[in-house]
């Protein structure tokens, strides 16, 4: 919901940084790779319970996968780079409420693997609405340009960084967070494949 009035913001000092980095010779894919590893630091940090440290990690993973985006468009985007590129998406919005079960699975526990298992769901309604979209030779650049379709929601990138942010400044709180925002995750998964059905219909 949030994504395409933050592009607007981002994206112009993130293309400046992503062109300078270009010009060195230092491919997107090494971006995301250092961006997924950064966020896997996030993870393991927060599984010992060192949330501030683990939240500045988690924030530089994320310049990290904005940037490769914008280091793609400066040298050349590929097929394979925007594949990756969502592989470690998923594998970070993963691994960070795991990482708060196995930190104290006696009160995280449930609350994250529902809260999983509507990331797994919200997904998957993402990326099958995405090959959808590619047979059906849509296009969209309203959360800047990227290597598949993008279809909006009410939770998007932007909001989810959000909320992991909470999760370590509040990590008390994680089971109420994880309810809340896992519900909306369903919802914007079904509302999406309300849309799907619209849509694709013949």
């Amino acid at each position: 919901m949030l994504d395409a009035a933050a592009r607007k913001i981002i994206d112009p000092p993130l293309n400046a940084l992503g062109r300078s980095l270009g010009a060195r010779g230092v491919s997107a894919d090494v971006v995301t790779m250092v961006g997924l590893g950064l966020g896997l630091v996030a993870a393991l940090l927060i599984v010992f319970g060192a949330f501030t440290a683990a939240l500045v990690f988690l924030l530089a993973s994320r310049i990290a996968d904005g940037l490769d985006g914008a280091v793609a468009r400066a040298t050349q985007k590929t097929d394979f780079g925007g594949y990756l590129d969502i592989a470690a998406d998923f594998l970070f919005y993963g691994m960070i409420p795991l990482a708060f079960v196995l930190h104290d699975s006696g009160a995280n526990g449930v609350a994250g693997a529902f809260l999983l298992t509507s990331i797994y769901f919200n997904g998957t309604s993402f990326l099958g609405y995405a090959i959808l979209a590619e047979k059906a030779q849509m296009q969209t650049t309203a959360q800047g340009q990227k290597s598949l379709y993008y279809s909006n929601g009410i939770l998007e990138g932007s909001e989810t960084i959000i909320f992991f942010v909470l999760l370590c400044l509040f990590p008390a709180y994680f089971a109420l967070m994880a309810w809340v925002f896992g519900a909306l995750c369903f919802v914007t998964a079904g509302l999406r494949i309300h849309a799907a059905r619209q849509l694709f219909t013949p």
